[in-house]
Protein backbone atom coordinates (compact mmCIF):
# COMPACT_ATOMS: atom_id res chain seq x y z
CA UNK A 1 0.00 0.00 0.00
CA UNK A 2 1.53 3.35 -1.00
CA UNK A 3 2.08 6.05 1.58
CA UNK A 4 -0.06 9.16 1.16
CA UNK A 5 1.78 12.01 -0.53
CA UNK A 6 1.01 15.42 1.00
CA UNK A 7 1.96 17.09 -2.28
CA UNK A 8 -0.83 15.22 -4.04
CA UNK A 9 -4.41 14.39 -3.21
CA UNK A 10 -5.76 11.82 -0.78
CA UNK A 11 -5.20 8.08 -1.01
CA UNK A 12 -8.23 6.15 -2.27
CA UNK A 13 -8.67 2.47 -1.40
CA UNK A 14 -10.68 1.25 -4.36
CA UNK A 15 -12.61 -2.04 -4.04
CA UNK A 16 -13.58 -3.43 -7.46
CA UNK A 17 -15.04 -6.65 -8.84
CA UNK A 18 -12.70 -7.08 -11.86
CA UNK A 19 -9.38 -5.34 -12.38
CA UNK A 20 -9.59 -6.10 -16.12
CA UNK A 21 -12.88 -4.25 -16.61
CA UNK A 22 -12.42 -1.14 -18.77
CA UNK A 23 -14.84 0.79 -16.57
CA UNK A 24 -12.72 0.00 -13.49
CA UNK A 25 -9.60 1.19 -15.24
CA UNK A 26 -11.41 4.34 -16.36
CA UNK A 27 -12.40 5.18 -12.79
CA UNK A 28 -8.86 4.59 -11.53
CA UNK A 29 -7.54 6.82 -14.33
CA UNK A 30 -9.95 9.52 -13.14
CA UNK A 31 -8.74 9.32 -9.56
CA UNK A 32 -5.13 9.55 -10.68
CA UNK A 33 -5.88 12.37 -13.12
CA UNK A 34 -7.31 14.35 -10.22
CA UNK A 35 -4.10 13.91 -8.22
CA UNK A 36 -5.14 11.05 -5.97
CA UNK A 37 -3.14 7.94 -5.09
CA UNK A 38 -5.04 4.70 -5.73
CA UNK A 39 -4.57 1.47 -3.79
CA UNK A 40 -6.71 -1.25 -5.30
CA UNK A 41 -8.42 -4.25 -3.73
CA UNK A 42 -9.81 -6.16 -6.70
CA UNK A 43 -11.12 -9.48 -7.91
CA UNK A 44 -10.66 -10.60 -11.50
CA UNK A 45 -12.80 -12.54 -13.97
CA UNK A 46 -9.98 -13.95 -16.10
CA UNK A 47 -6.26 -14.45 -15.82
CA UNK A 48 -4.27 -11.74 -17.50
CA UNK A 49 -2.01 -8.79 -17.05
CA UNK A 50 -2.28 -7.02 -13.75
CA UNK A 51 -3.16 -3.33 -13.98
CA UNK A 52 -0.58 -0.57 -13.74
CA UNK A 53 -1.90 0.57 -10.36
CA UNK A 54 -1.16 -0.96 -6.98
CA UNK A 55 -3.69 -3.74 -6.39
CA UNK A 56 -4.24 -6.51 -3.87
CA UNK A 57 -5.59 -9.66 -5.52
CA UNK A 58 -8.88 -10.66 -3.87
CA UNK A 59 -9.31 -13.77 -6.02
CA UNK A 60 -11.14 -14.89 -9.13
CA UNK A 61 -14.89 -14.86 -9.63
CA UNK A 62 -17.29 -15.72 -12.47
CA UNK A 63 -20.43 -14.29 -14.06
CA UNK A 64 -23.73 -15.43 -12.53
CA UNK A 65 -22.26 -18.30 -10.47
CA UNK A 66 -23.81 -16.98 -7.30
CA UNK A 67 -22.68 -19.64 -4.82
CA UNK A 68 -19.10 -19.43 -6.06
CA UNK A 69 -19.37 -15.63 -6.00
CA UNK A 70 -20.64 -15.61 -2.41
CA UNK A 71 -17.74 -17.80 -1.32
CA UNK A 72 -15.31 -15.61 -3.27
CA UNK A 73 -16.68 -12.50 -1.54
CA UNK A 74 -16.26 -14.13 1.87
CA UNK A 75 -12.65 -15.02 1.03
CA UNK A 76 -12.05 -11.51 -0.33
CA UNK A 77 -13.16 -9.98 2.96
CA UNK A 78 -10.46 -12.00 4.71
CA UNK A 79 -7.80 -11.24 2.09
CA UNK A 80 -8.37 -7.47 2.27
CA UNK A 81 -6.09 -7.22 5.26
CA UNK A 82 -7.19 -4.51 7.61
CA UNK A 83 -3.75 -3.07 8.29
CA UNK A 84 -3.36 -2.26 4.59
CA UNK A 85 -6.23 0.22 4.87
CA UNK A 86 -4.39 2.28 7.45
CA UNK A 87 -2.97 4.74 4.92
CA UNK A 88 -6.23 5.22 2.98
CA UNK A 89 -8.06 8.52 3.41
CA UNK A 90 -11.26 7.29 1.77
CA UNK A 91 -12.65 3.95 0.56
CA UNK A 92 -14.65 3.70 -2.67
CA UNK A 93 -16.45 0.38 -3.26
CA UNK A 94 -17.92 -0.44 -6.65
CA UNK A 95 -21.30 -2.19 -6.46
CA UNK A 96 -22.90 -3.93 -3.51
CA UNK A 97 -20.73 -7.04 -3.25
CA UNK A 98 -17.52 -5.03 -3.03
CA UNK A 99 -19.16 -2.62 -0.60
CA UNK A 100 -19.75 -5.53 1.78
CA UNK A 101 -16.11 -6.58 1.38
CA UNK A 102 -14.92 -3.03 2.02
CA UNK A 103 -17.05 -2.60 5.13
CA UNK A 104 -15.85 -5.93 6.51
CA UNK A 105 -12.22 -4.97 5.87
CA UNK A 106 -12.72 -1.60 7.54
CA UNK A 107 -14.27 -3.28 10.57
CA UNK A 108 -11.37 -5.74 10.84
CA UNK A 109 -8.92 -2.82 10.63
CA UNK A 110 -10.82 -0.91 13.34
CA UNK A 111 -10.78 2.14 11.09
CA UNK A 112 -13.24 5.00 10.70
CA UNK A 113 -12.28 5.71 7.10
CA UNK A 114 -15.20 7.22 5.12
CA UNK A 115 -16.73 4.77 2.62
CA UNK A 116 -18.40 5.72 -0.66
CA UNK A 117 -20.75 3.25 -2.37
CA UNK A 118 -20.39 3.46 -6.16
CA UNK A 119 -23.53 1.93 -7.69
CA UNK A 120 -23.18 1.32 -11.43
CA UNK A 121 -25.92 -1.30 -11.74
CA UNK A 122 -28.97 -2.32 -9.73
CA UNK A 123 -28.30 -6.05 -9.55
CA UNK A 124 -31.18 -8.36 -10.40
CA UNK A 125 -31.12 -9.92 -6.92
CA UNK A 126 -31.60 -6.48 -5.34
CA UNK A 127 -34.28 -5.47 -7.85
CA UNK A 128 -36.48 -8.55 -7.43
CA UNK A 129 -40.07 -8.01 -6.28
CA UNK A 130 -40.17 -11.05 -4.00
CA UNK A 131 -38.82 -12.02 -0.58
CA UNK A 132 -35.32 -12.54 -1.97
CA UNK A 133 -35.26 -8.99 -3.27
CA UNK A 134 -36.52 -7.73 0.08
CA UNK A 135 -33.64 -9.49 1.86
CA UNK A 136 -30.99 -8.08 -0.48
CA UNK A 137 -32.44 -4.56 -0.26
CA UNK A 138 -32.29 -4.88 3.51
CA UNK A 139 -28.60 -5.77 3.25
CA UNK A 140 -28.04 -2.81 0.95
CA UNK A 141 -29.92 -0.48 3.30
CA UNK A 142 -27.81 -1.48 6.31
CA UNK A 143 -24.63 -1.07 4.27
CA UNK A 144 -25.74 2.36 3.04
CA UNK A 145 -26.22 3.44 6.63
CA UNK A 146 -22.48 2.92 7.18
CA UNK A 147 -21.43 5.00 4.15
CA UNK A 148 -20.44 8.65 3.88
CA UNK A 149 -22.22 8.87 0.52
CA UNK A 150 -23.03 7.04 -2.68
CA UNK A 151 -22.58 7.62 -6.40
CA UNK A 152 -24.88 6.48 -9.19
CA UNK A 153 -24.32 6.56 -12.94
CA UNK A 154 -27.94 7.21 -13.97
CA UNK A 155 -30.68 9.41 -12.47
CA UNK A 156 -33.14 6.55 -12.94
CA UNK A 157 -31.28 4.57 -10.28
CA UNK A 158 -32.25 7.29 -7.81
CA UNK A 159 -35.81 7.66 -9.01
CA UNK A 160 -36.63 3.97 -9.41
CA UNK A 161 -34.53 2.31 -6.72
CA UNK A 162 -32.96 4.50 -4.06
CA UNK A 163 -35.87 6.91 -3.58
CA UNK A 164 -38.55 4.23 -3.04
CA UNK A 165 -36.42 1.69 -1.14
CA UNK A 166 -33.81 3.82 0.67
CA UNK A 167 -35.57 7.17 1.18
CA UNK A 168 -33.38 8.20 4.12
CA UNK A 169 -30.06 7.61 2.36
CA UNK A 170 -28.03 10.81 2.13
CA UNK A 171 -25.08 12.00 0.11
CA UNK A 172 -26.18 10.69 -3.31
CA UNK A 173 -24.35 12.05 -6.34
CA UNK A 174 -24.92 11.50 -10.05
CA UNK A 175 -21.59 10.58 -11.66
CA UNK A 176 -22.18 9.59 -15.28
CA UNK A 177 -19.95 7.09 -17.10
CA UNK A 178 -18.13 9.83 -18.96
CA UNK A 179 -14.62 9.46 -20.32
CA UNK A 180 -11.82 10.46 -17.97
CA UNK A 181 -9.46 11.55 -20.73
CA UNK A 182 -9.84 12.23 -24.43
CA UNK A 183 -9.29 8.88 -26.23
CA UNK A 184 -8.26 10.74 -29.38
CA UNK A 185 -9.25 13.82 -31.37
CA UNK A 186 -12.91 14.33 -32.14
CA UNK A 187 -13.84 14.42 -35.83
CA UNK A 188 -13.94 17.99 -37.10
CA UNK A 189 -17.17 17.57 -39.06
CA UNK A 190 -19.75 15.02 -40.06
CA UNK A 191 -18.78 13.62 -43.45
CA UNK A 192 -21.73 12.79 -45.70
CA UNK A 193 -22.45 9.07 -45.85
CA UNK A 194 -23.47 6.86 -48.74
CA UNK A 195 -26.86 5.19 -48.93
CA UNK A 196 -27.29 1.49 -49.60
CA UNK A 197 -24.99 0.05 -46.92
CA UNK A 198 -25.00 0.22 -43.12
CA UNK A 199 -22.58 -0.91 -40.40
CA UNK A 200 -23.90 -1.13 -36.83
CA UNK A 201 -21.58 -1.78 -33.90
CA UNK A 202 -22.33 -3.40 -30.56
CA UNK A 203 -19.42 -2.87 -28.19
CA UNK A 204 -18.53 -3.48 -24.56
CA UNK A 205 -20.17 -6.03 -22.29
CA UNK A 206 -22.14 -8.22 -24.74
CA UNK A 207 -24.64 -9.64 -22.29
CA UNK A 208 -28.09 -9.25 -23.85
CA UNK A 209 -29.56 -12.21 -25.74
CA UNK A 210 -32.40 -10.16 -27.21
CA UNK A 211 -29.99 -7.55 -28.59
CA UNK A 212 -27.97 -10.26 -30.31
CA UNK A 213 -31.13 -11.80 -31.78
CA UNK A 214 -32.32 -8.41 -33.09
CA UNK A 215 -28.98 -7.58 -34.68
CA UNK A 216 -28.51 -11.06 -36.17
CA UNK A 217 -31.98 -10.83 -37.74
CA UNK A 218 -30.97 -7.54 -39.41
CA UNK A 219 -27.85 -9.12 -40.88
CA UNK A 220 -29.85 -12.05 -42.24
CA UNK A 221 -32.66 -9.89 -43.65
CA UNK A 222 -30.33 -7.41 -45.36
CA UNK A 223 -27.55 -9.79 -46.32
CA UNK A 224 -24.75 -7.88 -48.03
CA UNK A 225 -26.22 -4.46 -47.18
CA UNK A 226 -26.14 -4.51 -43.37
CA UNK A 227 -23.07 -5.53 -41.38
CA UNK A 228 -23.13 -6.04 -37.60
CA UNK A 229 -19.78 -5.64 -35.85
CA UNK A 230 -19.37 -6.99 -32.31
CA UNK A 231 -16.39 -6.18 -30.07
CA UNK A 232 -15.94 -6.67 -26.35
CA UNK A 233 -16.65 -9.25 -23.67
CA UNK A 234 -19.37 -11.82 -24.51
CA UNK A 235 -21.21 -12.94 -21.37
CA UNK A 236 -21.77 -16.56 -22.31
CA UNK A 237 -23.65 -17.19 -19.07
CA UNK A 238 -26.37 -14.89 -20.51
CA UNK A 239 -25.89 -15.88 -24.18
CA UNK A 240 -24.71 -19.53 -24.15
CA UNK A 241 -25.13 -19.85 -27.93
CA UNK A 242 -23.15 -16.68 -28.72
CA UNK A 243 -20.47 -18.49 -30.74
CA UNK A 244 -23.02 -20.51 -32.71
CA UNK A 245 -25.07 -17.43 -33.65
CA UNK A 246 -21.99 -15.50 -34.76
CA UNK A 247 -20.63 -18.42 -36.80
CA UNK A 248 -23.96 -19.11 -38.52
CA UNK A 249 -24.96 -15.52 -39.37
CA UNK A 250 -23.41 -13.99 -42.52
CA UNK A 251 -22.86 -10.28 -42.03
CA UNK A 252 -22.42 -10.61 -38.26
CA UNK A 253 -18.85 -10.73 -36.98
CA UNK A 254 -17.12 -10.78 -33.60
CA UNK A 255 -13.70 -9.12 -33.53
CA UNK A 256 -12.77 -10.06 -29.97
CA UNK A 257 -11.99 -7.86 -27.00
CA UNK A 258 -10.45 -4.46 -27.58
CA UNK A 259 -7.81 -2.41 -25.83
CA UNK A 260 -9.38 0.46 -23.94
CA UNK A 261 -8.94 3.34 -24.66
CA UNK A 262 -6.39 2.68 -27.42
CA UNK A 263 -8.82 1.11 -29.89
CA UNK A 264 -11.92 3.22 -29.24
CA UNK A 265 -11.29 5.50 -32.21
CA UNK A 266 -10.84 2.52 -34.50
CA UNK A 267 -14.01 0.68 -33.50
CA UNK A 268 -16.33 3.71 -33.46
CA UNK A 269 -14.94 5.24 -36.65
CA UNK A 270 -15.53 1.88 -38.33
CA UNK A 271 -19.33 1.88 -37.93
CA UNK A 272 -22.24 4.13 -38.89
CA UNK A 273 -24.18 3.72 -35.63
CA UNK A 274 -23.82 1.98 -32.28
CA UNK A 275 -26.44 -0.22 -30.65
CA UNK A 276 -27.19 1.10 -27.14
CA UNK A 277 -30.10 -1.10 -26.13
CA UNK A 278 -30.05 -3.65 -23.29
CA UNK A 279 -32.69 -6.11 -22.07
CA UNK A 280 -30.73 -8.43 -19.79
CA UNK A 281 -32.77 -7.15 -16.83
CA UNK A 282 -35.78 -5.86 -18.74
CA UNK A 283 -38.03 -3.46 -16.86
CA UNK A 284 -35.37 -2.93 -14.19
CA UNK A 285 -31.66 -2.20 -14.50
CA UNK A 286 -31.63 -2.44 -18.30
CA UNK A 287 -34.31 0.22 -18.55
CA UNK A 288 -32.60 2.53 -16.03
CA UNK A 289 -28.92 2.49 -16.98
CA UNK A 290 -26.87 4.85 -19.16
CA UNK A 291 -24.26 2.73 -21.00
CA UNK A 292 -20.64 3.62 -21.71
CA UNK A 293 -21.43 3.51 -25.44
CA UNK A 294 -23.29 6.83 -25.20
CA UNK A 295 -20.15 8.64 -24.08
CA UNK A 296 -17.52 6.72 -26.04
CA UNK A 297 -19.49 6.78 -29.28
CA UNK A 298 -20.65 10.34 -28.73
CA UNK A 299 -17.07 11.56 -28.46
CA UNK A 300 -16.40 10.17 -31.94
CA UNK A 301 -19.72 11.31 -33.41
CA UNK A 302 -21.17 7.80 -33.71
CA UNK A 303 -24.98 7.98 -33.36
CA UNK A 304 -26.62 5.61 -30.85
CA UNK A 305 -29.76 3.56 -31.48
CA UNK A 306 -31.83 2.58 -28.42
CA UNK A 307 -35.36 1.75 -27.21
CA UNK A 308 -37.40 4.90 -26.64
CA UNK A 309 -38.87 3.60 -23.35
CA UNK A 310 -35.58 3.65 -21.45
CA UNK A 311 -33.31 6.11 -19.68
CA UNK A 312 -30.91 5.73 -22.61
CA UNK A 313 -33.66 6.61 -25.07
CA UNK A 314 -34.55 9.66 -23.00
CA UNK A 315 -30.90 10.77 -22.93
CA UNK A 316 -30.72 10.49 -26.72
CA UNK A 317 -34.05 12.19 -27.37
CA UNK A 318 -33.25 15.06 -25.01
CA UNK A 319 -30.16 15.88 -27.07
CA UNK A 320 -31.57 14.90 -30.50
CA UNK A 321 -28.32 13.03 -31.04
CA UNK A 322 -29.41 9.56 -32.11
CA UNK A 323 -32.33 7.33 -33.03
CA UNK A 324 -34.94 5.87 -30.67
CA UNK A 325 -37.43 3.10 -31.33
CA UNK A 326 -40.81 2.05 -29.92
CA UNK A 327 -41.71 -1.50 -29.03
CA UNK A 328 -41.95 -4.01 -30.50
CA UNK A 329 -38.39 -3.60 -31.69
CA UNK A 330 -38.74 -6.73 -33.79
CA UNK A 331 -40.80 -4.51 -36.14
CA UNK A 332 -39.50 -0.98 -35.52
CA UNK A 333 -35.77 -1.77 -35.81
CA UNK A 334 -36.02 -3.49 -39.24
CA UNK A 335 -38.22 -0.62 -40.45
CA UNK A 336 -35.66 1.93 -39.29
CA UNK A 337 -32.79 0.09 -40.95
CA UNK A 338 -34.71 -0.22 -44.23
CA UNK A 339 -35.36 3.53 -44.15
CA UNK A 340 -31.70 4.31 -43.40
CA UNK A 341 -30.53 2.14 -46.27
CA UNK A 342 -32.59 4.38 -48.56
CA UNK A 343 -31.81 7.70 -46.86
CA UNK A 344 -28.95 8.31 -44.42
CA UNK A 345 -30.03 11.89 -43.59
CA UNK A 346 -31.24 11.02 -40.04
CA UNK A 347 -27.86 9.45 -39.23
CA UNK A 348 -25.97 12.41 -40.68
CA UNK A 349 -28.08 14.85 -38.65
CA UNK A 350 -27.51 12.88 -35.44
CA UNK A 351 -23.76 12.75 -36.11
CA UNK A 352 -23.63 16.51 -36.66
CA UNK A 353 -25.56 17.07 -33.44
CA UNK A 354 -23.20 14.84 -31.46
CA UNK A 355 -20.16 16.70 -32.73
CA UNK A 356 -21.79 20.04 -31.86
CA UNK A 357 -22.38 19.07 -28.22
CA UNK A 358 -19.84 20.35 -25.66
CA UNK A 359 -16.94 18.06 -24.84
CA UNK A 360 -18.16 17.94 -21.21
CA UNK A 361 -21.17 15.91 -22.38
CA UNK A 362 -18.82 12.99 -22.92
CA UNK A 363 -15.62 13.95 -21.06
CA UNK A 364 -15.67 14.40 -17.29
CA UNK A 365 -14.18 17.77 -16.27
CA UNK A 366 -10.90 17.62 -14.40
CA UNK A 367 -11.44 17.90 -10.65
CA UNK A 368 -14.89 16.27 -10.59
CA UNK A 369 -13.80 13.18 -8.65
CA UNK A 370 -11.51 15.22 -6.40
CA UNK A 371 -14.49 17.37 -5.42
CA UNK A 372 -16.66 14.32 -4.72
CA UNK A 373 -13.98 12.73 -2.54
CA UNK A 374 -13.42 16.04 -0.71
CA UNK A 375 -17.12 16.13 0.17
CA UNK A 376 -16.88 12.65 1.70
CA UNK A 377 -13.73 13.52 3.64
CA UNK A 378 -15.31 16.68 5.00
CA UNK A 379 -18.53 14.88 5.90
CA UNK A 380 -20.42 17.37 3.77
CA UNK A 381 -23.74 16.69 2.19
CA UNK A 382 -24.27 18.05 -1.33
CA UNK A 383 -26.35 21.21 -1.39
CA UNK A 384 -29.60 21.95 -3.19
CA UNK A 385 -30.51 18.32 -3.94
CA UNK A 386 -33.01 18.02 -6.79
CA UNK A 387 -34.25 14.71 -5.35
CA UNK A 388 -34.30 15.58 -1.68
CA UNK A 389 -35.55 12.24 -0.41
CA UNK A 390 -32.30 10.62 -1.52
CA UNK A 391 -30.02 13.57 -1.03
CA UNK A 392 -29.09 13.47 -4.72
CA UNK A 393 -26.88 16.12 -6.23
CA UNK A 394 -25.43 16.19 -9.69
CA UNK A 395 -21.80 16.28 -10.71
CA UNK A 396 -21.29 18.85 -13.52
CA UNK A 397 -22.51 17.63 -16.87
CA UNK A 398 -23.66 19.11 -20.15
Amino acid sequence: MPQPDPDHGPTVAYFAHDWGDAAIRRRVAGFRRDGMTVAGFAMHRAEGDRPDWVVADLGQTHDNRYLHRALAIARAARRAQGAALGHADVIVARNLDMLLVALAARRRARQATPVIYECLDIHRLVARDDAIGHVFRGIESRALGRCAGFWVSSPAFLERHFAPFHPTARGGRLVENRLQAAPGPRPCAAAPSLAGRLRIGWFGNLRCARSLALLAALAREHRGAVEIVLRGYPATAEIPDFDRIVASTPGLSYGGRYRWPDELAEIYDGVDAVWAGDFMDAGKNSEWLLPNRLYEGGWFGCPPIAPAASQTGGWIAGRACGLTLPEPLERSLPALVAALLADRAPLDAARSRLLALPEETFLEPRGTLASLVADALAGRQPGSPPAARCGISTAPSA
